[in-house]
């Protein structure tokens, strides 16, 4: 989960609130990261206590994140992302695993949390042959990504778009699925959508994510994989399709069938 919420004007990269648990924060102590606060360990405590499987699906996101970025660096030959809801630095980030790849290949993370604009300079140490870059944006507002993302990407040449877990953080009042296809308007013909995020397909998890919502800065919205399907509309789906996110070119075959059930879909998609 990394955090969507709105924030603006210029109080926006400096204010961290340290007395409410924070979406970004609560995945990074999930994950085994130390970028958090008490209120964060605590409510990310009480979400393992009620549903012990979202640490794994934390862990499954993020190697999701690798594989989807070496897919799209590599067999698809992508050399630019555009990476939103990017969260908390830990291992593997989109850069690294790009530009390991590709040293050239052209990076912009997004994200609202000051927190995270706090660790930004972790996540440009990027190749020297490549470039890596941060924009401070909240999701709701595409316009803006777009326009500070062009400083440093060509948007006439394919951009992988990498949304990992930020759609969640949208009620569908919002409209997420609106934000989606705008940026995709944006990017040219040879361009890919990388999605994922949790499903309601866990009466438990449900009720964690309710008493999360209720002790958080932010709040996070589960929806049914054909909701989240629908993100793909219009978008040529790379084999396996939309799929449970353990079962998305893993790399290596499961040995027990039942672990490849998580509650989270996730999939790549090519504009064509």
């Amino acid at each position: 989960m990394t955090d969507g919420s709105s924030t603006s004007g210029p109080e926006r990269s400096t204010r961290i609130d340290a007395g409410a648990a924070h979406s970004a924060r609560v995945w990074n102590y999930l994950l085994g990261g130390k970028d958090n606060y008490a209120i964060d360990r605590q409510t990310g405590d009480m979400i393992l206590r009620m549903f012990p499987d979202i640490a794994r699906i934390a862990r499954v996101q993020r190697a999701f994140l690798a594989r989807a970025v070496r897919y799209l660096a590599g067999e698809a030959g992508i050399r630019q992302f555009l990476d939103i809801g990017t969260g908390l630095p830990t291992a593997d980030n989109t850069h690294q695993v790009a530009q390991r790849i590709a040293p050239e290949s052209r990076i912009v993370y997004v994200d609202n949390d000051p927190l995270v604009l706090v660790h930004a300079h972790a996540l440009l140490a990027g190749d020297p042959a490549g470039v890596t870059d941060y924009v401070e944006a909240d999701v709701r507002d595409p316009e803006e990504i777009l326009r500070e993302a062009a400083r440093t990407l060509d948007f006439t040449r394919p951009v992988g778009l990498m949304m990992l877990g930020i759609m969640g953080q949208l009620p569908d009042g919002d409209d997420p699925w609106a934000i989606v296809r705008r940026l995709l308007e944006a990017l040219p013909s040879g361009s890919y959508l990388a999605l994922s995020d949790g499903t309601d397909t866990s009466a438990t998890l449900n009720e964690a994510i309710r008493i999360y919502n209720q002790n958080s800065a932010g709040s996070y919205h589960l929806r049914s994989p054909e909701r989240i399907a629908d993100f793909f509309e219009g978008l040529e789906l790379m084999e396996p399709g939309v799929v449970t996110t353990c079962l998305w070119r893993p790399d290596f075959p499961a040995l027990d069938p039942f672990s490849t059930e998580v509650d989270a879909i996730c999939g790549v998609g090519r504009k064509p």
